[in-house]
């Protein structure tokens, strides 16, 4: 298959996807090791990248591999050919294989991990338990006339003018600035020390907060002058909470059912594992309101409780958290395996990139990385 993508054109669509700026503080998103510049012609797609996901990829001819679980995650000084993690990284650089992460971003994005987890357990996906608002940058800056049309193109490239379906939104209006260069400027209109009066075009615009960074260098690149004026003033979030990115998610099950058969319901939707699902409440309690968060979410028990929720899923719950939450709250809890509730996401973020970018070939590896491979029940005497 020919094709003009490269390693940095996925990036970009999978991060329009999964923007960076929603992953945690402590997490390390994006791209973990390959060139930028390189072709890209099939992506695969894991939920962690183990040796065996490294060879599965490598085998299916892809040139990237995105998966979930960064795999530099935890601080490592060495990254040899015969440590564990570099052995990896070795055999996907040798292969010219590309590896990106998606993690606590993919958790919050909508659509992202949680959404996924919400529709298999029967909900349509609401409000996040943890909501990240994304509130807007009110934006103004003064430029020449003659220079206006040039220096929007590049805020809008960068993000700018975006509300709902809506782009390239700005309003304008014209006014007379002035400046005195100093002896050491090197100004692009008038003279050093002496006062300078132009017609100038105020251009007004909004933008989502997390793109600041990236609107800010497109504009100083843009910007005829060597100290552009432009000011920021960052808006209340009034995005809906339904709407809202965040970890978490809570929904309403169509009709209330026992719980021991909504337990039943979520081992059959699923991907199997060797342990299953576990659940602590009352078997015939009738429940239908709903919190889940992805992978290891045990911190949202108390905020599914308050927020109302009959059960509470989630991953590798702990004892003390799990038995004061059963005393505090009228609540039931379901624990499912860490990689069963976030390996769905890989066909989601697969069906993602192949609409941005319809000429990749995309691949769901089908490698198993629960570590957890016995489980046993006393034998009956």
């Amino acid at each position: 298959m020919s094709t003009t993508n490269t390693v940095s054109s996925v990036v970009d669509a999978l991060e329009r996807a999964y923007p960076p700026h929603l992953a945690e503080s402590w997490d390390a998103v994006g791209l973990i090791c390959g060139d930028p510049e390189a072709p890209v012609d099939k992506v695969a797609f894991a939920l962690d990248c183990t040796e065996a996901v490294a060879d599965q990829a490598v085998a299916a001819g892809a040139q990237m591999l995105v998966v979930h679980h960064p795999l530099l995650l935890r601080g490592v000084s060495s990254v040899a050919a015969n440590t564990p993690k570099g052995k990896i990284i070795h055999k996907l650089i040798s292969n010219n294989v590309a590896l990106f992460a998606a993690h606590t971003n993919a958790d919050s994005a909508r659509p992202g991990v949680n959404d996924q987890l919400a529709t298999l357990c029967g909900i349509t996906p609401g409000r996040p338990l943890a909501p990240k608002l994304q509130g807007l940058d009110k934006w103004g800056v003064q430029v020449p006339i003659d220079q206006a049309s040039a220096l929007k193109d590049a805020i809008f490239d960068a993000g700018a003018g975006e509300i709902g379906e809506y782009s390239q939104c700005a309003f304008s209006f014209e006014g007379q600035g002035q400046f005195s260069p100093s002896a050491k400027a090197n100004p692009a209109i008038g003279q050093r020390e002496q006062l300078e009066t132009v017609q100038e075009l105020r251009i007004e615009f909004v933008a989502a907060r997390g793109k600041r960074t990236a609107i800010m260098q497109a504009l100083r690149a843009a910007h005829p002058y060597e100290e552009p004026a432009f000011d920021i003033t960052a808006l209340e979030a009034t995005e809906p909470l339904e709407q809202a990115c965040g970890l978490g998610r809570l929904g309403t099950l169509e009709q209330p059912m026992r719980f021991e058969d909504y337990v039943q319901m979520i081992a059959n939707q699923l991907p199997a594992t060797a342990w299953g699902v576990r659940a602590a409440g009352d078997p015939d309690k009738m429940v239908q309101c709903i919190a889940v968060s992805s992978g290891a979410g045990d911190g949202f028990i108390e905020e599914a409780a308050k927020l109302g929720a009959d059960v509470f899923l989630s991953s590798d719950l702990r004892h003390h958290p799990v038995d004061e939450a059963l005393r505090a709250f009228d609540m039931c809890i379901i624990d499912t395996a860490h990689w069963a509730s976030e390996y769905p996401w890989t066909s989601q973020a697969s069906q993602v990139l192949s609409q941005a970018l319809p000429d990749i070939a995309v691949e769901v590896l089908a490698t198993r990385t629960d570590p957890w491979t016995i489980a046993k029940q006393p034998k009956q005497h």
